[in-house]
């Protein structure tokens, strides 16, 4: 078969995606430090800041679909900053460098991107590995697998009034789960995971630990300002004056008023919310005491330590190290050849 043959066979699309691919340049998860690089990037968020000797430079997270990585302008001037400020994509040239462990882009050139260019942001927005439909219908099936009538009546009630902003909504501005529909495939492995230690612990109220999964995060949609890409722009007042814990304990006394449900059901689950981060330094001023709220816990700690370590051993070549992640006690991970 002649190779206008195979063109035939692809569409107008698929010709363009691979076009695009093409000169779109290395994915972040790809960078390498010691090597040039040059490619089409997303700002995630940015922030002017001061050397020790007080001169200015631009801090920068980029990102695809693949990951992120932390990026310098050390040549600070206006215009950069305005194209930085003013941009969704840049495209950006540099070297790959290696600081305190971890991949840094020293940015050399950027540029906005220009109509002409073969890319969209779209092609570039790190999200869930799963369709937001496909998420939402199976949290919907777990709510229906809940037996109690007020507590499942509460916690599709909540579902519902916060469902177009969980199609899009990280599970937090940095770090675990902060991409487009993060917080839906955050809750969604939780649930999945609760499921079957279920199954181990018999004693445990099912109930409760879907319930609690389903409502532990699910305020972070008003802690955080996010747009349609899943990029947090800043934490709203409600989020720096109350969190999404306190806010989270409240929607379940007060939505759980408005069906009439029972006193004691909804000061369980208001104290799931409030213990699942364990610690007072972290925003819990009590810890666990039902079996469920403990389990809660774990479950979150689990699917969030799991995410990091999937994260950081993609881009590692089996037999291979990565860097020391910092969300990980700065350890360096091995990735296993068999």
């Amino acid at each position: 078969m002649g190779q206008a043959s195979i063109e035939d066979l692809l569409n107008d699309k698929s010709r363009k995606q691979m076009k695009s691919l093409k000169n779109i340049g290395k994915n972040i998860s790809e960078l390498k430090p010691g090597e040039k690089a040059e490619g089409f990037y997303m700002i995630k968020n940015f922030e002017v800041k001061k050397t020790t000797n007080g001169k200015q430079y631009i801090d920068i997270e980029l990102v695809d679909k693949t990951g992120g990585i932390n990026a310098k302008i050390w040549e600070y001037t206006d215009e950069k900053e305005k194209i930085v400020k003013d941009s969704s994509i840049v495209k950006v040239r540099g070297e790959v460098l290696e600081w305190n462990g971890s991949k840094q882009f020293k940015i050399n050139k950027i540029r906005a991107k220009i109509t002409s260019d073969p890319v969209e942001i779209s092609e570039l927005v790190p999200s869930a590995p799963i369709k937001q439909e496909e998420m939402l219908k199976s949290v919907n099936s777990y709510i229906a697998k809940i037996k109690d009538a007020e507590i499942k009546l509460l916690v599709g009630n909540i579902v519902s009034k916060y469902k177009n902003k969980l199609y899009y909504y990280p599970a937090a501005k940095k770090n675990h789960h902060s991409y487009m529909g993060g917080l839906l495939y955050h809750t969604l492995r939780m649930l999945q995971s609760g499921e079957k230690l279920c199954q181990v612990y018999g004693f445990l109220k099912t109930d409760y630990i879907y319930a609690g999964v389903i409502l532990h995060d699910i305020c972070k949609i008003n802690e955080m300002d996010s747009d349609k890409y899943g990029i947090v722009s800043d934490y709203t007042m409600e989020g720096k004056l109350l969190g999404h814990i306190i806010q989270g304990v409240k929607e379940i006394e007060i939505e759980g008023e408005k069906i009439g449900l029972s006193r004691e059901k909804s000061i369980v689950l208001q104290h799931m919310i409030l213990s699942h981060h364990y610690e007072p330094e972290f925003g819990s001023p009590k810890k666990p005491m039902t079996p469920e709220a403990e389990l809660l816990h774990f479950l979150d700690i689990i699917d969030t330590r799991m995410f990091d370590f999937e994260r950081a051993l993609e881009g590692t070549e089996p037999g291979q190290f990565t860097e020391k992640i910092r969300l990980l006690d700065n350890r360096n991970l091995y990735n296993t050849t068999e």
